[in-house]
């Protein structure tokens, strides 16, 4: 039977960032509620914050070090194949140089690479170890830092091709706000809302719920929008035990007070927001009274409120006038509210009617005049491609010849090409798929889009037109899918390889062969992930200048096994720290100082690049 995790992370308090107000909250509301209503067992919600207890002699002060620690320590100990995780972030997130940043406690905002957590790096291990993975990512925006793009792209990017279950507080060019009044991030207040209420025993509802509510919090606290963004793999997927789904969901208890959540279903957008109070008092009347008409998405549960109903049971009184500066502590900063937003003045005059005729009479001339030239000068050519694409009799073979000697090679070196693919029966049926790939607008170079010409070329029946060609596209295209996995796989990609293989069904020949080889990657996968924090962790410990350091950089490193995935790359390090090593000691050997000069070189270790040339310095020194 599978178990189900929780890691709840929420930072108030950073060291280096502006504090946060309600991230902390956040993660202990949730918590609390996985482990009291979700049928979550208590011991395995880990909560990581501020002011957490610590589990056993392990701290859950939120650093990158604790949180990679726990990550680690239950990848190798608790969890087994096909349990569910739900991963709950609230604070700053990053973006620099086009990857994405969970910022933990001590983050640096002008040492991102450092001291952030690289989600492409936490997303690819969790998809190795094989769980039924939910991401909550309530992710603030962070400024004054490194950051060269909005936090978000790349999550949702890796999220679609690892096909993890990814929701992500706002859309990347937008803002996550939180609010003192409902004691939460608007998301994750949307978020516990449809918990509670029934609207998240699937992803599906889930995202119909928090896409409805979300907005119409931020209209309702005259915020910019926020509009999160959900990403449902292919595999359906529950993301609640049996023991809460089955169970009844009350709708109207609530986690913070009802007035506090209190939503405008037919808020305008703030640029529309009255100026006088005379106005805005004939708009709310207005807007009461339309708000009845607002139609939603529902998803129908016999056991459980709409997410509309719902969200019109919470619209109980009308709504304070609050102004923009309001409530410093949120998350939203004003100054850069609408900068992405591009809109034409309402006022702007239009063309008269024969300047409108003269510029489109104009420019159609212009485009036939160019069409006319370049058709014109080029006739020649499309001449020779009529008969190149005709059967070479001796007619054809004249025509070729009598063609100026260089276009008449270019004709027989076309021919000759022709002939050699006709030759080869698997070139020409993989050629013929690639062009059916092509007419579906689909891509030869990504999994997805071939499994999706798989998927519409088993819709022909047998005994319809085309239905051996497509058997046949059928048997290319998974033999490509599996091409490309093996390929990211030798660049050490292996969770999108995983990802890639896993697109073949049972009813494709590769089949075996992928499943052979997804077993394999998981390995490798696994191997090379900790060979990797191992190389990372000798790379944290190198100070400039100090040989010492890249002595234990180089004993760390030795802890790559032979033969995994990762070993070249140790050696390569250890060999290379050895040479600074030396080098160090020659810069204090030329320094007059050979004493020092030999302690160092003494630290070059054995069976490194550097050692015989080490050994060799020392021996010089000494005898001077």
């Amino acid at each position: 039977m599978a178990n189900y995790w929780a890691i709840a992370i929420g930072i108030n308090h950073y060291q280096l960032f502006q504090p946060l107000s309600c991230a902390q909250a956040d993660a202990e509301a949730l918590e609390d509620f996985l482990v009291t209503e979700a049928g979550f067992l208590p011991k395995h919600c880990l909560l990581m914050t501020d002011t957490s207890p610590p589990i056993g002699d392990r701290s859950t002060y939120p650093t990158k070090e604790n949180i990679l620690l726990l990550l680690e320590d239950l990848a190798a100990r608790s969890w087994q194949p096909e349990d569910y995780l739900w991963l709950f972030f609230s604070g700053y997130g990053v973006n620099y140089k086009g990857k994405d940043y969970l910022i933990p406690a001590e983050g640096n905002p002008e040492l991102v690479q450092e001291t952030g957590i690289e989600l492409r790096s936490l997303m690819q291990s969790l998809q190795l170890a094989d769980l039924n993975v939910l991401l909550l990512l309530d992710i603030n925006r962070a400024f004054g830092t490194q950051a060269d793009a909005p936090v978000g792209e790349e999550t949702i990017e890796l999220a679609q091709e690892l096909q993890l279950a990814t929701i992500l507080s706002c859309q990347p060019e937008q803002f996550s706000h939180e609010s003192s009044e409902l004691g939460h991030g608007f998301f994750t207040a949307a978020l516990l809302e449809a918990l509670r209420s029934g609207n998240g025993s699937n992803l599906s509802d889930l995202e119909s719920y928090l896409s409805l509510i979300v907005p119409k919090l931020c209209h309702h606290h005259w915020r910019p929008v926020q509009n999160p963004a959900t990403i449902i793999p292919s595999r359906a997927q529950v993301i609640l035990p049996e023991l809460a789904m089955e169970s009844d969901f009350e709708a109207n208890p609530v986690i913070y007070p009802e007035e506090s959540f209190a939503v405008a279903l037919a808020a305008p957008p703030l640029d529309d927001y009255p100026r006088t109070s005379a106005e805005r008092g004939k708009w709310r009347e207005a807007t009461v009274n339309s708000s009845q008409q607002v139609k939603a998405y529902k998803v129908e549960k016999p056991k459980s409120q709409p997410a509309q109903e719902l969200a019109t049971s919470l619209v109980s009184q009308p709504m304070a006038e609050t102004s923009l500066g309001e409530n410093p502590r949120g998350r939203f900063i004003p100054n850069s509210s609408k900068g992405y937003v591009s809109r034409l003045p309402s006022n702007q005059p239009s063309l008269p009617f024969w300047k409108q005729f003269l510029l489109w009479g104009g420019g159609s001339l212009l485009v036939a005049g160019l069409i006319a030239v370049v058709f014109l000068r080029n006739q020649e050519i499309f001449r020779i491609k009529q008969i190149s694409s005709t059967s070479p009799n001796t007619s054809d073979r004249q025509a070729i010849e009598n063609l100026p000697s260089d276009r008449a090679s270019v004709v027989r070196l076309n021919n000759q090409s022709s002939a050699q693919i006709t030759s080869s029966s698997e070139s020409k049926k993989r050629n013929q798929a690639v062009l059916d790939l092509a007419k579906m607008s689909l891509r030869q170079t990504q999994a997805s889009d071939l499994s999706m010409a798989i998927a519409t070329a088993r819709k022909i029946k047998p005994g319809e037109p085309l239905y051996e060609q497509a058997q046949e596209n059928i048997k290319i295209w998974s033999r490509m899918i599996l091409d490309l996995a093996e390929g990211r796989a030798k660049q050490r990609q292996y969770a999108s390889a995983i990802a890639a293989a896993r697109l073949i069904t049972k009813d494709e020949a590769p089949y075996a062969k992928a499943q052979a080889a997804i077993n394999l990657w998981r390995l490798e996968g696994k191997q090379y992930v900790s060979n990797k924090t191992l190389l990372d962790a000798a790379n944290a410990l190198i100070k400039s200048g100090q040989a010492s350091t890249y002595n234990r950089a180089i004993e760390v490193a030795k802890k790559v096994p032979a033969g995994q995935p990762g070993f070249d790359s140790a050696q390569k390090s250890i060999n290379k720290w050895s040479e600074k090593i030396l080098d160090l000691a020659k810069r204090r050997a030329n320094e007059g100082d050979r004493n020092a000069a030999i302690a160092t070189a003494a630290l070059v270790p054995e069976e490194t690049g550097a050692y015989e040339d080490a050994q060799d310095a020392i021996q010089k020194w000494q005898k001077k």
